[in-house]
C-alpha cells in the first residue's frame, strides 16, 4: 500500500503523510521501519502509550467471550464500567456512546429534555463559548465556537449563542428565560489550550444553580488524568450537572460517555435516546481495564510528578526563542506554546526529525503525550524543537 492508493479511496478530510504500522510504548513505527517519538497520543487518546500488555490481554479475553449484544440487554462489562465512571465523575447515571461528539449530542439532548419536563414550551437555548470545539456532528458543531467550522454546514440546530470564555458577564448578558444549559470545555483544547479561571467556573456553577439549568463540562480531551486529576473540574472544587468524556476513556478503543447527576438524568426515559454499538462489551471492557491500569500504575501520581518538568522544559525553550515563542500555557500534561510563526511548519519539521506533534489552530503547538511519558522523552522532544527553532 502507498499514500497515493490511500488518497484514491479515502475521503480527503485530512492532510495525511506517514503510514504508521505499529507502536510500542512512547513510539510509533512507519512502513519503512523509522521510529517516531509520539507526543500527541493520537490527539490525547493513547494515554497508556502503545501495546500495553495488560490492556491487550484484557481486550483479547473479552473478544473470546462477547463483542456485542444490543442495549436491550445487560452485560457485565457495561455495568462495571458504568459503576467505575459514575464513581470517578461524581455523577449518578451514565450513557455510553461511540465517540466524544456523540457524548456531546447526548448531553445537549438531556439538557433540553430536562427543560422540557419543567416547561414544554421551553425554547431550549444553549450558551456555548467562543473558540470552543465540541465535535463535528451537527449538534456538536452547533455549539462549537469557531465560525469556519460551522458556516459551510448551516443551518445547524438553533437556539445557540456564544459567550467569551472566562468572561462571566458575557454569559450573563446572553441569559434568557429559555436558557437550558451552559456548555464549555473545562480546559479549551483546539481553541488554544486555555484553562478556565476559578472565578469563571465557580461563577457559572452559581449561575446554573440560580436558574436551575444544566452546567455541561466537556472533558473529552482534558479528562481521564490529563491534568493530574481524573477530571479537570476537580481542580476547581465544582461539579457539573452533565459531563462528557471520550478519547483516553478507551485508550484507542472507540468509546465515549455522558454522565449526569440524578436530577437531570431522571429526565430521560426509554425511547428518548439510544445507540446500537455504544457501551458494547468490548468497549466497556476497555474502560474497565483503563481504570484498573490507572490505579495499578499510579498514572495520576506520575502525571503530577512529570508535568512540571514538561512545563519547565517548554519555558526554557520560550526563554531561548522569545521571537518565536510568545507564551506557554496549560495544565498538567495538556500544554501549549503560542508561536509567532506558523505551527504547521514546526510540526512538519519535527516530524521529519522523528517527533510527532500536533497543532491547535494556526499558531499553537499542543503537547498531549501519553501519560506514561518520562523525562528522557521530553528531553528528546525539546532537543528536536531546539534544532527546528534554530534553523
Amino acid at each position: 500500500m502507498n499514500n497515493q492508493e490511500a488518497d484514491q479511496y479515502l475521503l480527503h478530510t485530512y492532510n495525511r503523510s506517514i503510514l504508521f504500522t505499529k507502536g510500542e510504548g512512547m513510539y510509533l513505527y512507519d512502513d519503512q521501519g523509522k521510529k517516531y517519538l509520539d507526543m500527541g497520543a493520537g490527539i490525547a487518546v493513547s494515554a497508556l502509550g502503545y501495546s500495553n500488555d495488560d490492556f491487550k490481554h484484557a481486550l483479547k479475553s473479552q473478544i473470546d467471550k462477547l463483542i456485542h449484544v444490543s442495549n436491550l440487554y445487560y452485560t457485565e462489562p457495561s455495568v462495571n464500567a458504568a459503576k467505575l465512571l459514575c464513581h470517578a465523575t461524581g455523577m449518578d447515571k451514565v450513557f455510553f456512546t461511540n465517540s466524544g461528539a456523540e457524548a456531546i449530542e447526548g448531553a445537549l439532548k438531556l439538557a433540553r429534555k430536562y427543560a422540557y419536563t419543567k416547561n414544554p414550551t421551553s425554547g431550549g437555548e444553549i450558551i456555548a463559548m467562543e473558540h470552543s470545539f465540541h465535535g463535528r456532528t451537527m449538534g456538536a458543531l452547533s455549539v462549537t465556537g469557531t465560525k469556519h467550522y460551522r458556516e459551510a454546514f448551516e443551518p445547524l440546530i438553533g437556539g445557540v449563542s456564544f459567550a467569551t470564555y472566562n468572561d462571566l458577564d458575557s454569559v450573563k448578558a446572553l441569559m434568557t428565560e429559555n436558557t437550558c444549559a451552559i456548555i464549555l470545555e473545562t480546559l479549551q483544547g483546539e481553541g488554544g489550550i486555555h484553562p478556565a479561571t476559578p472565578e469563571f467556573i465557580k461563577g457559572l456553577r452559581a449561575l446554573c444553580d440560580e436558574h436551575d439549568i444544566a452546567l455541561i463540562l466537556d472533558e473529552i480531551q482534558c479528562g481521564m488524568g490529563r491534568t493530574g486529576k481524573l477530571f479537570t473540574y476537580e481542580h476547581y472544587g465544582v461539579k457539573p450537572d452533565i459531563v462528557t468524556t471520550a478519547k483516553a476513556l478507551g485508550c484507542g478503543i472507540p468509546v465515549g460517555a455522558f454522565a449526569a447527576v440524578e436530577k437531570f438524568a431522571a429526565a430521560m426515559v426509554p425511547g428518548d435516546h439510544g445507540t446500537t454499538y455504544g457501551g458494547n462489551p468490548l468497549a466497556t471492557a476497555a474502560i474497565c481495564k483503563v481504570f484498573d491500569i490507572f490505579k495499578k500504575e499510579n498514572i495520576l501520581e506520575h502525571v503530577n510528578t512529570i508535568a512540571p518538568y514538561l512545563v519547565d522544559s517548554l519555558n526554557t525553550l520560550a526563554q531561548k526563542y522569545p521571537n518565536k515563542i510568545k507564551e506557554v500555557r496549560g495544565m498538567g500534561l495538556m500544554q501549549g506554546i503560542e508561536l509567532s510563526v506558523p505551527a504547521g511548519d514546526i510540526v512538519t519539521k519535527a516530524l521529519e526529525k522523528g517527533v510527532v506533534l500536533i497543532s491547535a489552530g494556526t499558531n499553537i503547538i499542543r503537547f498531549v503525550p501519553p501519560l506514561i511519558v518520562e523525562k528522557e522523552h521530553i528531553d528528546m522532544m525539546c532537543d528536536v524543537l531546539n534544532s527546528v527553532f534554530a534553523e
